[in-house]
């Protein structure tokens, strides 16, 4: 089985910044993409980025574009997710995926049935 154990959210007030990182651990697998979606309550989980494993090659979201920067560590199985520039609708549980399979045709993972592992979800909450 694998494990993606997110670190932990937080506080912070708009405008300021915060780091997410989410660790891959157990069997070893083909790994395409990770990505991070994030969900308010009542709500269907909206994809925020994606990056390819291999290649580094990376897609946001609109609404995160130029603010958040997901990048990897190979070496420690690690995808990290820069958010700066935070805004109140940026609050929600933020989730890590992974994806290990191949899906012909798509440039990159945006839906969240695309990936088959998923971290707990991490609390992120930023006030005005």
């Amino acid at each position: 089985q694998v494990q993606l154990v997110e670190s932990t959210g937080g506080l912070v007030q708009a405008g300021g910044s915060l780091r997410l990182s989410c660790a891959a651990s157990g069997r070893t697998f083909g790994r395409f993409f990770m990505g991070w979606f994030r969900q308010d309550p009542g709500k269907e989980r909206m994809f925020v980025t994606t990056i390819n494993w291999s290649s580094g090659n990376t897609y946001y979201a609109d609404s995160v574009k130029g603010r958040f920067t997901i990048s990897r560590d190979s070496a420690k199985n690690t995808v990290y997710l820069q958010m700066n520039s935070l805004k109140p609708e940026d609050t929600a549980v933020y989730y890590c995926a992974a994806s290990g399979k191949a899906y012909l045709g798509a440039t990159y993972y945006t839906f969240s049935n695309q990936y088959d592992y998923w971290g707990q979800g991490t609390q992120v909450t930023v006030s005005s």
